[in-house]
């Protein structure tokens, strides 16, 4: 492997935790509360339901829990906290018995809130959530960045390129890595702005974020241009679309089963820590665990040598 692409060895440091990046993938699992996720929607809108699955991903090997109330599939209204189809209360309804009923159930749970909206990230946060999960970097309600900081939360900022709407009409992106570099550094400037501890950020290239299908797989063949940054690397393939493309493309709209794009899923993945992510987002956790073991191996190996 290349040197270049070795993956660093580092702290996610916030409030009262401390965690060790890069010796270990750290695997973050998916929790959706809402009825429309391109992934699982409605499967777990009910909060039992939903504490149910957060216990059992943990159970499989999830170092943290992600959990969302707002889809920002492609088309989606995601983006304008003023004009979201899903308001700041509604997200708050959704979430609130989750991330409690997850608490007491397992009161060491480490869980971050996938939201945009600053309102939301305080009111979660102050329930028990320890991380904010920002899809846009600080960009679509200003006042996240400073209620981040005052929070004291972990803070993860992702890549994304204009909003889930205008997606499907953006122009095509060249040199993907050095732009979603040039994003993410400038969204490092707005957390700096802000107060937020560097120490305190993971950076997420953001896959399929305002990205075409072939804009993806170069972005994760150069990902570990990121590296440079300085901040953990958090990556999210899992069931994303360009995957289920690759997998049409080469065996038919048929061959898109659940077990394939798990497969193809596993692969993104282990592609992605080689590529020097830290961290990784999934839906399926026990496989994610399996393949994480396998590369973390492989990468331990190397550093011996």
């Amino acid at each position: 492997m290349n040197a270049d692409c070795q993956r660093p060895h580092g702290v996610w440091q916030f409030g009262g935790r401390k965690l060790e990046t890069g010796r270990r993938t750290l695997v973050m699992g998916v929790v959706n509360v809402t009825p429309d996720s391109f992934s699982d929607g409605g499967r777990y809108l009910d909060p039992e339901q939903a504490i149910e699955h957060a216990l059992r991903l943990l159970d499989e090997g999830a170092d943290l829990i992600d959990i969302g109330a707002e889809s920002t599939r492609p088309g989606s209204q995601a983006g304008d906290p003023t004009q979201a189809r899903v308001s700041a209360e509604v997200e708050q309804d959704r979430l609130l018995p989750v991330i409690e009923g997850l608490l007491r159930a397992r009161p060491d749970a480490l869980i971050s809130v996938d939201t945009y909206k600053a309102a939301t990230a305080r009111a979660m946060v102050l329930a028990g959530a320890e991380i904010v999960n920002d899809v846009s970097g600080l960009v679509w309600d200003e006042e996240m960045g400073a209620t981040c900081a005052d929070l004291g939360c972990g803070v993860v900022l992702m890549h994304t390129r204009g909003r889930p709407e205008e997606w499907v009409n953006l122009p095509a992106l060249e040199g993907v890595s050095e732009a979603v570099a040039e994003g993410l550094d400038e969204a490092l400037g707005r957390a700096e702005a802000a107060g937020i501890a560097p120490e305190a950020i993971v950076l997420d290239p953001g896959y399929g974020f305002g990205k075409r299908q072939k804009e993806n797989f170069a972005l994760l063949a150069g990902q570990s241009q990121l590296l440079r940054l300085g901040r953990p690397l958090l990556a999210g393939l899992s069931r994303k679309s360009f995957l289920r493309q690759a997998l049409a493309e080469r065996l038919g709209n048929g061959a898109v089963q659940g077990e394939n794009l798990e497969i193809a899923s596993a692969a993104g993945l282990v592609a992605a820590i080689l590529g020097g992510a830290s961290l990784v987002r999934v839906h399926d956790v026990a496989s994610a665990v399996s393949a994480a073991a396998v590369v973390d191996a492989l990468l331990a190996a190397e550093r011996r040598d």
